[in-house]
């Protein structure tokens, strides 16, 4: 049974998704610059991904479109990913580490939304 989403909890998936999104971005950064220092690369792109997705899942859920909870599905899964591939680095890079916490602080909150998928 779906839950109706309140303000509250759209306005902190939204802030989560925010979060990943920077976090994401200064990783993919950190990323690229580093990259004559092994192996970077996946991370970047998917970091560059990630941002993106979070991008469009916070914009969706600031409009409240009836459309979030597709968006919140697949923000969740690719912040997942995108966690776990930055949890490889965390030991060695603080922004890895900075970016697979906000990364899954946001899929918890998109999971919570996607429930509310809009029948297609």
């Amino acid at each position: 049974m779906a839950t109706q989403d309140t303000e509250d909890n759209i306005t902190a998936c939204i802030e989560a998704c925010e979060e990943a999104l920077h976090a994401c971005q200064e990783c993919a950064a950190h990323d690229i610059r580093e990259s004559g220092h092994g192996d970077m690369g996946a991370c970047a792109l998917l970091n560059l991904d990630c941002a993106d997705i979070c991008a469009a899942t916070l914009n969706a859920l600031a409009r409240r479109s009836p459309h979030h909870g597709d968006f919140c599905a697949l923000c969740a899964h690719v912040c997942r990913t995108c966690a776990a591939e930055c949890a490889k680095h965390a030991g060695e890079h603080a922004h890895c580490a900075r970016c697979q916490q906000a990364c899954e602080a946001c899929a918890s909150a998109c999971e919570q939304h996607a429930s509310e998928r809009h029948p297609l």
